[in-house]
């Protein structure tokens, strides 16, 4: 019986260093060819990723760029590229996701494929990423 209330009495701390370190995962979309939503979504990955990490806790964090956002991973005309050097530098729990719908649809417009950022991975579907990231839990959020 001693033995039962001792590891009941330890149980809650057990479960408590486990719990210490949480990971949350956040989806960042951008649809828009605009570079204040394209910095914006830059300054909300920034700053979660900054907020969590401070507290310990692990973060992960999407940006699914697809139609007309699809211009912030463009290697040749995206507003935001030092910024996106920068971040494949620093914050490596953030990851950006292109949208090949959107690609192959620019490569039919302009004649030839656009670059991608080096820091970019294809997906087959923007939309489809998003919504199985919310199936799987993710926070999705669209600055």
């Amino acid at each position: 019986m001693r033995t039962l209330f001792a590891a009941l009495l330890f149980m809650p701390l057990a479960f408590g260093s486990v719990s210490a370190m949480e990971k949350h995962k956040l989806a960042l979309q951008i649809s828009d060819d605009d570079p204040a939503k394209m910095n914006a979504v830059l300054n909300v990955a920034a700053n979660v990723s900054k907020y969590y990490t401070d507290k310990g806790d692990e973060v992960e964090i999407q940006i699914v760029a697809f139609n007309a956002g699809l211009n912030m991973l463009r290697a040749d005309k995206s507003p935001v590229l030092e910024r996106l050097k920068s971040f494949k530098q620093g914050m490596q729990n953030v990851t950006f996701d292109a949208c090949e719908n959107t690609l192959d649809s620019m490569t039919r417009k302009e004649g030839k494929e656009p670059p991608l950022v080096e820091n970019a991975t294809r997906v087959p579907a923007g939309v489809v990423t998003l919504m199985e990231l919310g199936a799987k839990s993710w926070t999705i959020i669209r600055p």
